[in-house]
């Protein structure tokens, strides 16, 4: 079964590259290839960072891999090998929901959110969303939550210039931020 992020990308997203910038084979059209959600725990105890674990993955749906330091860092007070963060790579099923979630709850709950800036697109065609609270998302009860934390979220496409991204993540409905008009 297919989700609404699916059947719109089917409905709107195709003609309209079809007719813009003159695509004549579908496959060609750029299109979300995955979801990456990162988490940095940096110095937090253990029983924070298993917090933190334990909210995430609830969020994405599905387990997290650590992710270790690279190399000592004296002045971070980080050794080579320490984990200093999470991260989750949704492809399919899961990412078109975990999509549909954060263009229709979690953006517009995100405190002072007036829209994605057109900055977030880098020159691949990737968007990158910095989600400040967690408990934006649905999953999480507020009240409940003691440890509020922040993760990052990059949307992979197969969009070969910034223009094409943004078309397609504007018809996909991302709320990105108007032109402010000159007075």
């Amino acid at each position: 079964m297919e989700t609404v992020l699916q059947k719109q990308y089917k409905k709107e997203v195709i003609p309209f590259f079809e007719k813009e910038f003159g695509y004549t084979n579908p496959m060609a059209i750029p299109q979300l290839i995955k979801v990456v959600v990162n988490v940095g725990v940096g110095r937090r105890n253990e029983e924070e960072q298993k917090q933190i674990v334990r909210d995430l993955q609830l969020i994405v749906g599905q387990a997290l891999s650590p992710r270790a330091a690279k190399q000592s860092i004296a002045t971070f007070k980080t050794r080579q090998g320490q984990t200093i963060g999470y991260a989750a790579t949704l492809r399919g099923r899961r990412m078109y929901d975990f999509l549909e979630r954060i263009i229709a709850i979690a953006l517009p709950r995100t405190r002072d959110f007036r829209g994605l800036k057109d900055s977030a697109i880098d020159q691949s065609g990737n968007l990158t969303i910095g989600i400040p609270e967690h408990i934006v998302f649905p999953e999480m009860v507020g009240e409940d939550t003691k440890l509020i934390f922040g993760f990052e979220i990059t949307i992979v496409t197969s969009a070969q210039s910034k223009e094409e991204a943004q078309a397609l993540f504007t018809h996909l409905g991302f709320p990105f931020r108007k032109e402010q008009e000159t007075k």
